[in-house]
């Protein structure tokens, strides 16, 4: 778990990067370029002498589902809507995340969903504030798909680790990476491949690249496959109120603090009920 709240702290640092100094660079490009760094970092550590090319393929198909497609889908949302309208509308990922993997497992459990509903509720205790919120339904689709891509990507990958429990997460996570910015890519140069930075956008994208994306998505999976679904599914709302707390800190940025700490018991409840086992365990 404490590999899902450290990815947390720092996917939570990265709202305020963006905010700040990414506003009106191609989504595509933001997302190739993460995704192509990412992939860079890792390289060095592909090692397929032990994989079946079908395992290869899968991982691949992972990554363009978890990665690629779910940072498409997220980045062409803020067209419709505001910011503040898209971190609401991600709020629903733990849901996503029990569903999927209790369809797979062909069983339902009650307390992981439980657990998810909690985070939801919590979540949306500190983002939602009545009338502000007005739906553009083609956004609120995209924010579900990109929140429906990055669950069926964990839930995925957990299952493939736990059928092989000898495969070296470092050894193919470049495979990853790899189906996810090629997805990415064909997006970026359909799009014309045109793009302009400058000045601290150069390190805000590698920082996104090397940190949040690299380094962020590897030990998120990896920290996927060593919890139970239930707290995997409430951790994947913690950035948001941990986000909302590093642009009090960080970005000078005002939140309601009395609504914040109320969120963060609210996770913690969340994941006191995830971690619970039932008695007589």
């Amino acid at each position: 778990m404490l590999l899902l709240v450290v990815v947390s702290l720092i996917w939570a640092l990265s709202f305020g990067l963006i905010k700040r100094w990414l506003p009106g660079v191609d989504s595509a490009f933001v997302a190739t370029a993460r995704l192509g760094l990412a992939l860079v970092v890792f390289l060095p550590f592909l090692r397929l002498k032990n994989v079946s090319v079908a395992t290869a393929s899968a991982l691949v198909g992972i990554g363009a589902v978890q990665f690629g497609l779910m940072y498409l889908a997220y980045l062409a949302s803020f067209p419709y809507l505001s910011a503040y309208e898209v971190a609401l509308f991600t709020i629903t990922t733990p849901i996503f995340v029990t569903l999927f993997a209790d369809a797979l497992d062909q069983r339902l459990r009650l307390r992981a969903l439980l657990a998810a509903l909690l985070a939801m509720l919590g979540t949306a205790f500190v983002v939602v504030r009545p009338g502000e919120v007005k739906i553009a339904l083609a956004g609120l689709a995209l924010v579900q798909l990109s929140n429906a891509a990055f669950a069926v990507g964990q839930v995925a990958y957990r299952r493939l680790r736990a059928r092989q429990p000898d495969l070296n997460d470092r050894h193919v996570f470049a495979l990853l990476y790899a189906g996810g910015f090629a997805v990415a890519l064909a997006v970026f140069l359909s799009r014309g491949g045109d793009v302009v930075l400058h000045g601290p956008q150069f390190g805000t994208i590698i920082y996104l690249g090397l940190v949040a994306s690299g380094l962020g998505f590897f030990l998120w999976n990896v920290g996927a496959t060593r919890v139970e679904a239930g707290t995997l599914a409430v951790l994947n709302n913690a950035k948001i109120p941990l986000g909302i707390a590093c642009s009090l800190l960080f970005f000078g940025e005002q939140a309601n603090l009395p609504r914040l700490l109320a969120s963060l018991a609210f996770m913690g409840l969340a994941v006191w009920v995830a971690e619970r086992k039932p008695a007589g365990r």
